[in-house]
């Protein structure tokens, strides 16, 4: 199967981001005005980069599930649905409302708020933003708990089979795409220990390196959490452009979580082991020191998809009356038993189902 072009999924690190994500009014009218906006997407990112050719600007765009069908009559990608809540006996990882996401990169932050100036323009009055967080890279890549973030991100070759959907013929050359924003109290993480910091996180502080994962039964790091394999040992990557933001005026100290993948339910099942624990009642420790404030779950179409979404689009559908996306087999997801035999996994099943290792 040929694979369509991907949206800039994998442009690289850069120095400044915006992370921008936006309800759409009722009506087809505002469906409309986004839908081109969308479509012309790539020369207006042009537009931008042209003012700066080494400022690295780009900008990929995500829609959620319930927009989708406002958009167009193609069928719905295989695993796409509204982030669903993930409830543990101490955390909870909340849903928000969210239908398009915007992220904006670049190592110039004029770029970025141009970008962002120009699209909202294009937008106004048919949407309005319920979050707006603009990401800045902190010395080494590091996040502001004072690690490194994104050590393990795939390069090379290794981006396209981590975070580029090519087994579904829907949502070839798209990307799955998960955020969550969370906000730090620091002060209770800096009266931490530099080694009670490394054991929850998984690594050593100064120089990055991977600790020994913790024993099957006992509480294990954020690193060994977020490490999914198959049967076989073979890791399942996603691809994280993780980024600090905060104010210290304001008291605010925060990481904005972003994730591509080729399955959504790899990002999920980290999800279900951070929140809900493994083994159960056992979470990932990194959240009493990081709170998740926003949830959303997008899909980033290939390029060439994003440029046409007209071709197939509803566009005289009324609210409520939106043409009903053609459905697919859902791509069936390995099954990762536990010690125990299970096969459950997921944060969509039952909490009954789920994984217990």
């Amino acid at each position: 199967m040929d694979i369509p072009t991907p949206q800039r999924v994998d442009a690289p690190l850069t120095k400044h981001a915006v992370f921008l994500v936006v309800t759409v009014r009722e009506g087809a009218e505002a469906a409309a005005q986004v839908r081109e906006t969308l479509e012309e997407l790539a020369d207006l990112i042009k537009s931008v980069a042209f003012r700066d050719l080494t400022g690295s600007v780009s900008c990929v765009a995500g829609i959620g599930a319930s927009l989708w069908p406002r958009l167009t009559a193609r069928p719905l990608p295989a695993e796409l649905h509204p982030f669903q809540m993930v409830r543990g006996a101490t955390h909870t990882a909340p849903s928000t409302p969210g239908d398009v996401m915007f992220h904006i990169r670049g190592n110039e932050r004029e770029l970025c708020f141009e970008l962002e100036r120009q699209l909202l323009a294009r937008l106004d009055g048919a949407v309005d933003v319920v979050d707006e967080t603009v990401g800045f890279r902190y010395f080494d890549s590091r996040d502001l708990l004072g690690f490194v973030d994104g050590t393990a991100n795939p390069v090379g070759p290794e981006v396209v089979s981590a975070a580029v959907v090519t087994d579904d013929p829907v949502g070839a050359g798209g990307s799955y795409l998960v955020v969550q924003k969370y906000v730090h109290p620091l002060e209770q993480w800096n009266a931490l220990t530099t080694e009670q910091q490394e054991a929850i996180i998984g690594r050593t502080k100064l120089d990055n390196q991977e600790l020994d994962d913790a024993g099957a039964a006992e509480q294990k790091s954020h690193k060994t959490l977020n490490t999914i394999t198959d049967p076989r040992g073979q890791e399942y990557e996603i691809l994280r452009d993780n980024m600090p933001f905060g104010s210290p005026a304001a008291g605010e100290f925060g990481t904005y979580f972003i994730a591509y993948s080729a399955n959504l339910w790899v990002v999920e099942e980290m999800l279900q082991r951070m929140f809900i624990g493994n083994p159960p009642g056992k979470h990932d420790r990194i959240l009493d020191f990081s709170v998740p404030m926003t949830g959303n779950v997008f899909f980033c179409p290939a390029a060439e998809v994003l440029a046409s979404l007209s071709d197939d689009a509803a566009a005289d559908a009324d609210e409520g009356e939106a043409v009903e996306p053609r459905q697919t087999l859902p791509i069936a997801r390995p099954r990762i038993p536990g010690p125990d035999g299970s096969l459950g996994i997921g944060a969509l099943r039952p909490e009954e189902e789920r994984i217990e290792e």
